[in-house]
This record gives structure tokens, C-alpha cells and sequence, in this order.
């Protein structure tokens, strides 16, 4: 199986070239990525923890899902296709806040996007090796009760998200 590419971006967001992961990441290189928030009817959110065979930040609670923006797609393709891969659902997503490229995203221009879904979630075993859903409160409370449980990304956008 082919590497996956990436779009090297510039300090705007601006595609510069196009190389492999395994050298965007080696060379710290910018480049772009979505998360999404899905949250239940009830109001409960979804987070998940991370597979133990991540490259960054293995075995740490996150979003819902999030992945890379492939070579030649956008933000507002990646989302969905994400949560599919990922959760085994398809709902519309909404687009919530852009955040510059920093070390807490892993050098990532990252679109938060929320999603509303009662379905089943199907979880990516790869992926994840738990999901929990909780009321925002409850995981506010515990990311300032245990922030290392989280990881970086997720706690800059959570944080962003609910005003903290």
C-alpha cells in the first residue's frame, strides 16, 4: 500500500508541495487536519482513546475522531470522511473554528467541526481502543483534573470551544 501524501502548507495555509507522510511528520512540516466533536441528542459528546500503537500521543483520551487532510482534498471532505472511517456514521458536519498550525496540534492547521448523530458508532479498532460519550461538563471536569489523560490537541480545542 502507497504512503498516504500530504500538503505541505506555509505559514497561511497555503499549499507549498506534496510529500509522503512519514516525511511531514519527520521534518515537522505544516501541513492540515479536521477534528470533529459528535454529540448525541441527549447532549452527551463523544471522545475516544487513542490505540496504544499511535505515533503521537498513544493511550490518551481525544475527540471524537480527527485525521490528516489528504494530498488535493479539503478540510470540508475530510471531516466526513473521517467520521465514517473512523465511527461508522455519516451526518452533516459543521464547521466551528479554524486554529493556526502550533505544536499543540502537531504542527497541524486544524478545522473543528461538530456533528450531531443518534446512530450506533461502529469504532476503527486501529484507531481507538475505547470511546466514552459525556456530558461537556463531565470532561471539562476531568481535562482540569487530569489534562495528562488528554491529548494536546484535543485539550486546545476543547478548551477553545467550550470559552475556558
Amino acid at each position: 500500500m502507497a504512503e498516504e501524501l500530504f500538503d505541505v502548507v506555509d505559514a497561511l495555509d497555503e499549499v507549498i508541495e506534496t510529500l509522503p507522510r512519514s516525511e511531514v511528520h519527520r521534518r515537522k512540516l505544516l501541513h492540515r487536519a479536521v477534528h470533529v466533536f459528535v454529540f448525541r441528542s441527549d447532549g452527551a459528546m463523544l471522545i475516544h482513546k487513542r490505540s496504544p500503537t499511535k505515533e503521537e500521543f498513544p493511550s490518551v483520551w481525544t475527540s471524537s475522531c480527527s485525521g490528516h487532510v489528504s494530498a488535493g482534498e479539503t478540510y470540508d471532505e475530510t471531516a466526513p470522511r473521517e467520521m465514517f472511517e473512523e465511527l461508522g456514521i455519516a451526518a452533516a458536519v459543521t464547521p466551528v473554528r479554524k486554529f493556526d498550525a502550533c505544536p499543540e496540534t502537531s504542527h497541524e492547521f486544524t478545522v473543528l467541526y461538530t456533528a450531531n448523530s443518534d446512530e450506533p458508532i461502529l469504532p476503527d479498532a486501529q484507531e481507538m481502543t475505547e470511546i466514552r460519550w459525556m456530558m461537556p461538563t463531565e470532561i471539562e471536569e476531568w481535562t482540569r483534573r487530569a489534562p495528562e489523560d488528554f491529548s494536546p490537541a484535543f485539550l486546545l480545542l476543547f478548551r477553545a470551544f467550550r470559552g475556558l
